[in-house]
């Protein structure tokens, strides 16, 4: 039996909202022991965890309660070093939200903390779990579209369009294209405030603490292995019939795959060649093959979780957290491999941090880079 521990804020502005606390909730094998939330209004809301004991303060709750898991909500990069490494130190494995880091000298030292400790961290890129975004991943290995050409990716581009966006929502398609087609060798980029080429000194305000921030249109273009190229952009407010446009779209020599971040998230082939209008009507929506079961987990209890009926946008982050929290007990007990560790999601802020040195440098730039200090610090 393992012991959970879900550290958690509410009620103070430190975003949560993905259903991370909820990831063990329901799975055989785990004791959900306790919950840390400084907010007082938490007493009711952590019971729904099923969490035991609630805490104010999050390193008592460790030292207290010495947890095999611990989890970690918060959204915003700005915690999850400091949290990270005190579970690590506690001796707990982690299961946190995106993104590792705020940049490869915290990521580097967590990673090297972990591996002394022979500790798991697994990081919810949730794509890596979700089943649309496997069978994406079958179906290019099966050669359904041919060869590879070309991935696009693609921010949420809302009020954060550029690079706020690139960290909080780009993150998981950059991890998404690593997965996809390994780490890019290399990259050159583009990224502009008011149509002006940043410099390093450019740094913008942004609507949550998510580090260091610079631009509101960056394009950038990878090249990966096997001659993949790949594409990100960023814009600010730009949407698609009042729709985001996050969402990755693989196009080959015949035909193209993509996901939208939006509805179902359905996974939609089109057969043509050249690839027509990601919204085109030549896409078919693809089936998915039945998911297999985790052995004696409890169902999901939407309505105690707070998830409306028939919105599979929030039902998304609830299952496909509840599969990396399975994964990671698996990868623990040495059954499986771990899908979204640490390693690869600092492969997604070595791009972010390779897209703004190109940018400011004017110049492309290989992976791994040579400088691991942020760009725009």
């Amino acid at each position: 039996m393992k012991k959970v521990c879900i550290i958690h804020e509410t009620g103070s502005g430190r975003l949560a909202g993905h259903y991370t606390e909820f990831a063990f909730t329901g799975l055989p094998g785990v004791e959900i022991a306790a919950l840390s939330d400084p907010n007082p209004d938490a007493a009711a809301y952590f019971k729904r965890t099923g969490a035991q004991r609630l805490y104010t303060s999050y390193q008592e709750m460790l030292e207290h309660e010495k947890p095999d898991i611990t989890v970690l909500c918060s959204r915003l990069v700005d915690d999850h070093y400091r949290q990270i490494k005190c579970a690590l130190e506690a001796g707990s494995h982690v299961l946190c939200e995106k993104p590792l880091a705020a940049d490869l000298i915290q990521a580097d030292e967590l990673i090297a903390l972990a591996q002394s400790r022979n500790l798991k961290v697994q990081i919810a890129h949730l794509a890596r779990f979700a089943p649309t975004f496997r069978e994406m991943k079958r179906l290019i290995a099966a050669g359904a579209i041919g060869r590879v050409l070309t991935c696009y990716l693609r921010g949420k581009e809302d009020h954060r369009g550029g690079g706020e966006d690139m960290i909080v929502l780009g993150t998981h398609v950059l991890d998404a294209a690593c997965w996809l087609f390994g780490m890019p060798e290399e990259v050159m980029a583009d990224v502009r405030f008011e149509n002006r080429r940043i410099t390093s000194k450019d740094l913008l305000p942004t609507t949550e603490p998510v580090g260091p921030c610079a631009g509101d249109d960056i394009m950038a273009f990878f090249r990966f292995q096997n001659g993949v190229n790949g594409i990100f952009e960023s814009r600010r407010h730009v949407t698609v019939q009042g729709e985001p446009r996050l969402g990755i779209s693989v196009c080959g020599t015949e035909g193209t795959l993509a996901i939208r971040y939006t509805g179902n998230r359905d996974l939609r082939m089109a057969k043509d060649f050249p690839a027509p209008p990601e919204d085109s009507a030549h896409f078919e929506v693809v089936p998915l093959p039945q998911g297999a079961e985790i052995p004696g987990a409890q169902p999901i209890n939407l309505k105690e979780w707070g998830i409306p009926e028939g919105n599979y946008s929030l039902r998304y982050f609830a299952e496909n957290n509840r599969r990396a929290a399975w994964n990671l007990l698996q990868a623990i007990e040495g059954k499986e491999e771990l899908a979204a560790g640490m390693v690869s999601a600092r492969d997604a802020i070595e791009m972010i941090c390779g897209i703004y040195r190109s940018g400011i440098e004017g110049r492309a730039l290989s992976f791994p880079l040579s400088e691991k200090r942020h760009p725009l610090l």
